[in-house]
């Protein structure tokens, strides 16, 4: 019989943490976004390198899956699910913090798809920063797009999320 490795709470704590901390800084942003951005007058910060437009997109990124609003909702219930199965099997303080942002950036995207209009699981995402030769984006669309390149070094690095338990090491090498 393998020993199971104890999940890390410290880990479990700060990826629902990082979690959190996305969803609340998207979930006020959009909130602003809304109640002082008009979709017909972008905001210019720096010319129209960086500017702030409203936009309630249905799809995904680059305006792909408009018809799809359902199916992207059910998507991402299924990534939130095992996000929550695998969380405290992560070892890894840097896989903790990418799954962390994903998490974050994937449940703000969803409270906008199951909370607004049109309705119930088919609400628009509210997107409102706008970069030139780029679609406009949100907070959890950034947290999303940060835990990709994280992951893609931790990958690179040949960094696993999930180590073997030390009898499971022993058994693997034994076994090859």
């Amino acid at each position: 019989m393998r020993p199971k490795s104890q999940p890390n709470f410290g880990l479990v704590v700060r990826l629902y943490f990082i979690a959190w901390v996305i969803w609340i800084i998207d979930f006020a942003t959009k909130t602003w976004a809304i109640a002082n951005l008009d979709p017909r007058d972008p905001i210019k910060l720096i010319g129209s390198f960086l500017q702030l437009t409203l936009i309630k997109n249905s799809g995904a990124a680059f305006s792909l899956a408009t018809g799809a609003t359902l199916i992207l909702s059910i998507f991402a219930c299924c990534v939130v699910a095992a996000i929550a199965y695998y969380a405290p099997k992560i070892t890894s303080k840097g896989w903790a913090i990418v799954i962390g942002l994903a998490l974050g950036g994937i449940l703000g995207n969803l409270s906008d798809r199951i909370f607004r209009e049109p309705g119930f699981f088919t609400g628009h995402v509210i997107d409102w920063i706008e970069i030139p030769n780029w679609p406009v984006f949100n907070i959890a669309d950034s947290a999303i797009v940060v835990a990709t390149v994280i992951a893609v070094v931790l990958s690179i690095k040949n960094i696993s999320p999930i180590e073997p338990a030390v009898g499971e090491k022993k058994e693997s090498s034994e076994e090859a």
